[in-house]
């Protein structure tokens, strides 16, 4: 037994295993003397040292602290979770991350009284941390498996022999002109670029990014609105990673310095593909790499599944089967405006219409539907692509993006002469659209004999059914976030919680939507050349819910959080 003096001079641990005997006190100060030197924790420095047996300080560790040992061999590691944390700071501290519930990140530790490790990884995460108490030799062994494994290693897939049986091409009939760089035959990099794309569909992403940096290479998935990094392969791959994915989407591979834009194309079985959009960029270490996973099943979902309340959906579907017109959809990048557009098509695409469409770049393939891929080098513009639309007998015509006046007139002119016309703009509101319209240079009068219905949008992510729990909101708060005071009776928010099921309590995706078909009243502020404030106050004399309203609508309906409906629609 260990006097009070000598005790006073020992840190956490050390007091209890000097004190129940396990540890002499003068191997347990120079034990503790020494580790301060080779900056290692005590524990690991014992166990490696053999002093003591990791089992033996776990079980004095649990009677100290008051929690359980833990044995972190039978806990199934997550790869997204063990990567939260640089490695440099798991191995500094013999901490690792092994899942996440909520804002709290377990970690596990074999001295729970190592606070700066705790503090250190929840600056680094940005989450509160929990200790998960292991035996020091074990955490050793599944902090190595977890670091090789995260690191991605190309060595490991060598068993997969499905990831070199995918049909990956390109998506255009280019002549492939970079097949003399050797390193992209590379079997291990084929099989890593593979089963980062398969996991990218599989796992719901939208896109990947691969990224060089001076000593680091990541990639990243995202899901849901939101980036996360998934991988870390060597940095020494930086430019094999880029020359496979370049071949793929048939790209030149020996051009380094500027751009590129191209597409592929990977086939998961007779009756589906997913097509991939290919954007590189020179950064000052290598090329990042981003690609949009287009998939045409998004556009078969049909209209309810993205989240329209009823009476938004009929005002969609009158707008439809007018014969003529325009239909605006508005937003941000990355908003749903395609895909909403692409629904609107999917109902128009019958035998008996001509349907064509100019995009930049074409996102999803249709049968039935004449697509034009917009190319402004060769002379192929939106505008261009309008006027040969005009000579060809259309009945539907989509047009990817009203970017200036003479897009915007070709495109009023053809919805005056009998011709539905589907359109987006990147605005805020649906009243803003028709201000910047009359900004660009469109004359009023035409605007409002032309226009008939206008979408905005926005993403919002859904709550998990099976961890989302009910919150406290005061009163005043709830009013302030701009529920009205008949709503408060009954009104149930939930929160996300975290689960195994979901991505921090989020789990997929749902549209909130701004409606605004073109009332008389609208039309004649239009021509009164009236400002977007004029148009949102008619707006919402005639019932019309703006974003906000209808965020708050989905919030009410337990679909999502009122913390995301602000992330996506306060401004």
């Amino acid at each position: 037994m260990a006097t009070p003096s000598a005790q006073m001079t020992l840190n956490g641990l050390a007091r209890r295993l000097v004190s129940d005997g396990h540890l002499a006190e003068a191997d347990a100060l120079k034990a503790q003397e020494e580790s301060d030197k080779k900056k290692l924790p005590l524990v690991s420095h014992l166990v490696e040292k053999k002093l003591l047996d990791g089992k033996i300080i776990a079980t004095a560790a649990s009677e100290e602290f008051g929690i359980p040992v833990f044995d972190i061999e039978a806990i199934e590691l997550e790869t997204e979770i063990t990567k939260l944390v640089d490695e440099k700071l798991v191995r500094k501290h013999r901490a690792l991350p092994l899942y996440k519930r909520g804002n709290r990140l377990f970690v596990a530790v074999s001295d729970p009284a190592n606070l700066t490790a705790l503090d250190e990884i929840k600056f680094h995460v940005g989450a509160n941390t929990e200790a998960i108490l292991v035996e020091e030799n074990k955490l050793k062994d599944v902090i190595e498996k977890a670091m090789a494994g995260a690191d991605t290693s190309l060595a490991d897939m060598s068993g997969d022999g499905d990831l070199d049986d995918l049909d990956i091409g390109g998506g255009d009939e280019i002549e492939d002109n970079s097949t003399s760089d050797t390193d992209v035959d590379d079997a291990p990099v084929v099989r890593f670029v593979n089963k980062i794309l398969l996991d990218a569909i599989n796992t719901g992403a939208s896109d990947v990014h691969f990224e060089p940096y001076e000593k680091t290479y990541r990639v990243r998935y995202r899901r849901d609105g939101v980036l996360k990094e998934i991988a870390t392969p060597p940095v020494a791959l930086n430019r094999r990673i880029s020359a496979r994915l370049k071949v793929l989407s048939r790209l030149d591979i020996s051009e380094r310095r500027v751009p590129q834009d191209g597409r592929m194309k990977m086939k998961l079985s007779k009756n589906r593909a997913i097509d991939f959009r290919v954007n590189t960029c020179p950064t000052l270490y290598g090329e990042k790499i981003v690609l949009r996973i287009l998939d045409p099943a998004s556009a078969q979902l049909g209209i309810d599944a993205l989240g329209y309340d009823e009476d938004q959906k009929q005002l969609y579907m009158d707008a439809l089967q007018q014969p003529q017109g325009m239909i605006l959809v508005t937003g941000p990048t990355g908003s749903g405006k395609t895909v909403s557009l692409y629904t609107g098509l999917n109902i128009l695409n019958t035998e008996d219409k001509n349907i064509s469409t100019a995009e930049d770049p074409v996102e999803i393939n249709l049968a039935g539907i004449n697509q034009v891929n917009v190319e402004p080098k060769v002379g192929l513009t939106f505008s261009s692509a309008l006027k040969a639309f005009l000579r060809q007998d259309p009945d539907i015509i989509m047009v990817g993006e009203i970017r200036d006046i003479e897009t915007g007139e070709i495109a009023i002119k053809a919805a005056q002469t009998g011709h539905l016309v589907l359109s987006t703009l990147h605005t805020n509101d649906a009243p803003q659209t028709l201000s910047r319209m009359i900004n660009m240079g469109i004359a009023p009068f035409n605007i409002a004999s032309s226009v008939s219905l206008i979408i905005a949008q926005r993403l919002a992510r859904r709550l998990c059914n099976s961890c989302k729990k009910p919150t406290d909101i005061p009163e005043e708060a709830l009013l302030a976030e701009g529920f009205k005071k008949e709503d408060l009776p009954g009104l149930k928010i939930y929160k996300a919680v975290g689960c195994d099921q979901c991505d921090s309590g989020y789990k997929g995706r749902v549209g909130i939507y701004q409606v605004m078909p073109i009332s008389d009243e609208m039309s004649r502020i239009i021509m009164a050349e009236g400002n977007a404030i004029q148009l949102a106050d008619q707006a919402r004399k005639e019932g019309i819910n703006d974003l906000r309203q209808s965020g708050l609508i989905k919030v009410k309906q337990g679909i999502t959080s009122l913390e995301d409906v602000n992330r996506v629609t306060k401004e």
